[in-house]
């Protein structure tokens, strides 16, 4: 059957991958069925396979989006130099941070997708300690972080608080993107002790 053209043919398909994105985070993938994501969108069991072979097609469809999306919010997340000079790294640290966290609120469905329930989950948040991780030895090497620490290992350690906070703190709405990202920052940089760095 030929699939649908034009604007029509792009809004089911849209409505079939918001809807997908919705039940598959709230109800898993194996809980999840083709009829309750075509009952979501509002349209028919035949429309949906004129976009996709199966279930596992659109699950895989929306992992590879949550994938690519927040690899261009982290490459997207430098700040421009300014004429004074460049941001500091805690400027830097916590507009990258921001991001990331403003993607997973606006995507909410689609974060707990890719982020939890996908079985790439561990490897798309390996690539995020690394993303983060060649950020903070760039920082390292122009003398702005202490040389006898382990980049890879704070890279861990901050995706490992990110991806805890996201499910406690930021989805439930409780904290917003740039205070959360602020409290990382600062207990990453200045630790628990009185005197803390301006972020």
């Amino acid at each position: 059957m030929a699939r649908e053209k034009g604007a029509k043919g792009k809004e089911s398909r849209l409505r079939l991958l918001h809807a997908a994105a919705r039940q598959f985070a709230v109800h898993g993938f194996h809980t999840t069925k083709v009829s309750s994501i075509v009952g979501e969108a509002k349209l028919s069991q035949p429309a949906f396979y004129l976009y996709f072979e199966s279930k596992e097609a659109v699950f895989e469809e929306l992992v590879d989006m949550f994938r690519t999306s927040l690899q261009a919010v982290i490459n997207d997340s430098q700040l421009p130099q300014q004429e004074s000079g460049q941001h500091s790294i805690l400027d830097q640290l916590c507009h990258t941070i921001q991001s990331m966290f403003e993607y997973f609120y606006s995507h909410p469905d689609l974060t707990r997708i890719g982020f939890y329930q996908s079985p790439d989950a561990d490897e798309i948040k390996m690539e995020l300690v690394q993303g983060i991780e060649k950020m903070l030895r760039m920082e390292q090497r122009n003398g702005n972080l202490s040389t006898d620490m382990s980049m890879e290992l704070v890279a861990e350690c901050l995706v490992g608080t990110i991806e805890r906070i996201v499910f406690t703190q930021l989805l439930p709405g409780t904290v917003s993107a740039e205070q959360l990202a602020i409290h990382i920052v600062r207990l990453y940089v200045s630790g628990l002790t009185r005197k803390q760095s301006k972020v």
